[in-house]
């Protein structure tokens, strides 16, 4: 079965888990030739990823787990080079989030993944299917910081997450939040709040108790409190933006 386990993954993927699933099954496919050719270590209990993708009306950890996995390499990969300062950053994510052990083997399938041709429209709209809003919005913030990971604006990146998150469905207010949110312009704080500074401070108030409910950690307290503790870092930065607006107006 060496050399085509890669195939049989990737027919079993597509019919099991639509286009998330055909990537996954070529990838695991291919790491079982290798393992058969002495390139991986087998470990026993199998990978988180086993569960399809498709099919779910709730968002699962494995379902976003595997979505961030794959988007994460279209990101990374859009300018044409994949830095080290963002394969650190993705996993720094890993060891937070699942442990040492997994993040390990993430790691190991993201860097199969990175060799993959993928079709992003397809995958973000299975997502989009699949996944609850919020879900989607953690999605993109985690996606915004690998770009953003050695501290330098990518163009190619940016504009690569712009395409995902139109393919999404996500409004471009909740684009233009979450991206200034690391990329820092004069308006940004507005911007995070989805507001102008046009707005009076009643609008600003309301604005903000608006993002705050959009964002609070308990929107995906059904993935897990991993992914939990993860979303307070959006929801941190929506407060920050308050009270620099609030500061610079006075406003009580």
């Amino acid at each position: 079965m060496a050399k085509y386990g890669k195939w049989v993954g990737l027919g079993l993927g597509w019919a099991l888990g639509g286009p998330i699933g055909g990537i996954l099954g070529l990838v695991f496919g291919s790491m079982y030739d290798g393992m058969q050719g002495g390139k991986f270590e087998y470990q026993e209990g199998g990978h988180p990823y086993g569960a399809t993708v498709g099919g779910a009306t709730r968002t699962r950890p494995g379902d976003f787990a595997a979505s961030l996995i794959v988007l994460s390499s279209a990101v990374m990969k859009a300018d044409g080079k994949v830095l080290k300062s963002e394969l650190d950053y993705v996993k720094q994510f890993f060891n937070q989030q699942f442990g040492e052990k997994l993040a390990v083997e993430n790691m190991l399938v993201l860097r199969e993944i990175l060799k993959q041709d993928i079709n992003v429209q397809q995958v973000a709209h299975q997502i989009r299917q699949f996944m609850d809003h919020a879900s989607r919005l953690q999605l993109l913030h985690f996606l915004f910081g690998i770009s953003s990971a050695d501290g330098h604006v990518h163009t190619k990146e940016v504009d690569e997450i712009r395409r995902i998150s139109n393919f999404m469905g996500i409004r471009t207010p909740d684009f233009e939040s979450i991206k200034a949110m690391f990329y820092k312009d004069i308006y940004g704080a507005y911007k995070i709040l989805e507001t102008t500074p046009d707005a009076n401070n009643d609008e600003i108030k309301k604005a903000y108790r608006k993002m705050a409910n959009k964002y609070h950690p308990d929107k995906v307290s059904h993935l897990g409190d991993e992914f939990r503790k993860a979303a307070k870092e959006k929801f941190q930065k929506v407060l920050a933006a308050y009270e620099q607006i609030k500061k610079e107006r006075g406003i009580k």
